[in-house]
């Protein structure tokens, strides 16, 4: 019973981060934008955030810090993307490696410190049950939010005008152009609200389930991002399933070593790449559902009028 609590606690807590940065990659993508960058902003804000909850002790402040710094990164990215026409690979790799260093050079002085958890907020009644409700109902309030943010992104692309403004950018900027609307200025706040977005995953990390800032602990969780957008075919409730299952796969090294199961470290540190990687060559094979699902704009250059 004390696994399965730790396996429910433990997904969540390593899934929240992912689902909070993938919704956002999944907008910015949903407008016809490719941004391999989430690596690096999520590094940046895991530096940032954690700085700002030792000097003041608000984790909601560290969270917002995180994403407001993330933001400011793809907001470069966004530039060079949008108005001077940068390769969106090329980029969003260079952005991101640009965040990644920036994370290294601000959080060096904090190598190794610890900060104190962020308050648990337990469903009142639910929290109780045996076994489901400490694994799944007493956890930070923010964990709670992210699938009601979620349920508004699914909506929003379903029925609201913005959702599917965003949506007609991302698949025929010249036919959105035409019917009035200013492609670039929704791609380009796209852009910032993922970066946000990412941020806020970014800082989650540092500051509330690890509570802890270490150079390189975002450890490929970007990247994961980014093909968890990819596994769920840019669908908001496949992002939320899939979000929890590598979230499951992430805390397979704790879950393993609790149960007393002798394994290389290495090998179970490295099952949530290994999911990604199958998961990635499972979808691939089936590339006519790719063509289906993904914008159709997606990671093309416009280069209509500013």
């Amino acid at each position: 019973m004390d696994s399965l609590t730790f396996l429910l606690s433990g997904t969540i807590l390593a899934a929240t981060p992912l689902l909070i940065a993938a919704l956002g990659e999944l907008i910015v993508e949903k407008s016809g934008v490719l941004n391999l960058s989430v690596e690096g902003m999520m590094a940046l804000a895991a530096a940032t955030g954690f700085i700002v909850v030792s000097a003041t002790g608000s984790h909601w402040l560290a969270l917002f810090a995180g994403g407001i710094a993330a933001m400011l990164l793809s907001a470069v990215f966004a530039v060079v993307v949008l108005f001077a026409l940068g390769n969106q690979v090329a980029s969003g790799i260079a952005v991101g490696i640009l965040g990644l260093g920036l994370a290294g050079l601000i959080g060096t002085p904090y190598e190794g410190m610890t900060v104190a958890p962020m308050a648990r907020a337990p469903v009142p009644l639910l929290s109780d049950i045996p076994v489901l409700g400490p694994g799944l109902f007493n956890h930070p309030l923010i964990v709670y939010l992210v699938p009601l943010v979620a349920v508004l992104l699914w909506w929003m692309f379903r029925t609201a005008k913005l959702g599917l403004v965003i949506r007609a950018v991302g698949e025929s900027p010249e036919s959105a152009h035409a019917v009035g609307y200013n492609v670039l200025a929704v791609r380009f706040a796209a852009v910032l609200v993922g970066g946000f977005m990412a941020g806020v995953g970014g800082a989650f990390i540092s500051v509330v389930s690890s509570t802890l800032w270490s150079d390189g602990m975002i450890a490929g969780r970007g990247w994961i991002v980014i093909a968890l957008v990819v596994f769920a075919m840019w669908r908001v409730e496949r992002v939320v399933l899939g979000a929890y299952l590598f979230g499951m796969f992430a805390i397979a090294e704790l879950l393993v070593q609790s149960m007393g199961i002798s394994a290389p470290s290495q090998l179970l540190t490295s099952v949530p790449y290994i999911a990604t990687i199958v998961a990635i060559a499972l979808l691939s094979r089936d590339g006519r559902r790719i063509r289906l699902n993904a914008p159709v704009s997606l990671g093309r250059v416009y280069a209509g009028t500013h």
